[in-house]
């Protein structure tokens, strides 16, 4: 992270502005400090320079929802660490605790230009415990975090009836009543301060409006009533998932909550997924709405972010569309759009570098670039060598 980095004239598609410009990137101590036209001077004999010319240049991948590190790549009992099913309501678990930062999706995410990712706990519980984000490099979570808690999973829907159909949820009703019992339980607990309760403790953060809810939700009726709850309670919500979100866009544009969709690839798995289709993002974005893409990973496999991304494209949105939704807006459904999500001065240094499109099956990354530190190369492209 020390020392000067110069980008020079690659094709930088900032995340913010639609059209593209070539020009040079000066990066210091991990940060962006200069961005111009053509940068010289002294600082230029001091800098590594990477060469991007006739290269595409990006802010870093920005993964929304997923559980990276949370559920190994091989899989198996003994690597599922995001959800706890022994009790429905858990808001006092934090996805630091379960992350494997030695797991290899991560080296995998990199190398297909994914920077920063918001991971946490599955949708088996009414509330699930906290996300937090994170950098994809590292070998310690500590050193890794942008946000240790960053939002509180709560789900609605199959998942949670599922998980305790023979225990204490078997209708969509429960699952509601379950959380307004544990806000409310909440809201007196801040209030009058009795004993400690570690669940209750947990969710003052969202009581406070520090941390948003992260509500699993996929059918517009499971939609409308997180909202309705949020707007109850007076906290703050991002939607995930989204299926049916193209069925009500114009509803979910007046209100304005930031929205997470995917994952779209693959079938129907269950009832609520049989609207599931790579149109939502465009129908939900031409509406007015902020929309991120998610992977949901390991549902899909965290490199497939641009593939998700441009099947989108192919089913209706534009490309500045699609380059926003896993840039600036999934950095803004996260809480970190100060940081990442763009290329702008002051931001993180967190750039990826590509041989042509993102959004092709055979994408070739040639950099790899976070917090100013070149964290993949790509050796095999000829022009990513030269």
């Amino acid at each position: 992270m020390d020392g000067h980095i110069l980008i020079k004239q690659g094709q930088i598609y900032n995340g913010i502005d639609e059209q593209p410009w070539v020009g040079d990137i000066l990066v210091k101590d991990g940060k962006i400090e200069k961005l111009a036209e053509i940068i010289e001077g002294r600082i230029v004999n001091d800098a590594q320079i990477v060469d991007a010319t006739g290269l595409n240049v990006y802010p870093g991948f920005v993964e929304a929802h997923c559980h990276l590190g949370l559920d190994g790549y091989t899989g198996g009992l003994a690597e599922e660490d995001f959800n706890e099913l022994n009790d429905c309501v858990t808001p006092q678990l934090s996805a630091v605790d379960g992350i494997n930062p030695m797991d290899i999706t991560f080296q995998m995410a990199r190398e297909a230009g994914i920077t920063c990712v918001c991971t946490g706990p599955g949708s088996s519980n009414v509330l699930g415990g906290t996300f937090c984000v994170l950098k994809t490099v590292g070998r310690r979570v500590d050193d890794m975090l942008l946000k240790e808690k960053a939002a509180m999973k709560c789900a609605f829907g199959e998942n949670p009836k599922a998980s305790y159909q023979d225990q204490s949820i078997s209708c969509r009703m429960t699952i509601a009543a379950k959380l307004r019992e544990m806000l409310q339980k909440a809201k007196v607990y801040e209030k009058e301060r009795g004993p400690f309760d570690a669940k209750l403790e947990a969710l003052l953060p969202v009581i406070r409006k520090e941390i948003p809810l992260k509500a699993h939700v996929h059918r517009a009726d499971d939609i409308f009533t997180a909202i309705r709850i949020a707007k109850e309670f007076d906290v703050k919500l991002a939607l995930d998932h989204c299926t049916e979100g193209h069925l009500i866009a114009e509803e979910l544009a007046k209100e304005g909550y930031s929205l997470a969709v995917g994952p779209s690839f693959g079938h129907a798995s269950k009832k609520e997924l049989e609207q599931k289709t790579f149109e939502t993002p465009a129908i939900l974005a031409n509406a007015g709405c902020k929309v991120a893409i998610i992977t949901d990973s390991p549902v899909v496999q965290e490199q497939y972010l641009t593939l998700s991304a441009a099947m989108a494209i192919q089913a209706g949105m534009t490309e500045h569309q699609a380059l926003q939704a896993i840039t600036i807006h999934a950095a803004e459904h996260i809480g970190v759009s100060d940081r990442v999500g763009s290329i702008e001065v002051g931001k993180d240094a967190d750039i990826v570098i590509v041989d042509g499109s993102p959004f092709v099956t055979d994408i070739q990354i040639c950099y790899t670039i976070i917090d100013g530190d070149v964290v993949y190369k790509n050796t095999s492209d000829r022009k990513c060598r030269s």
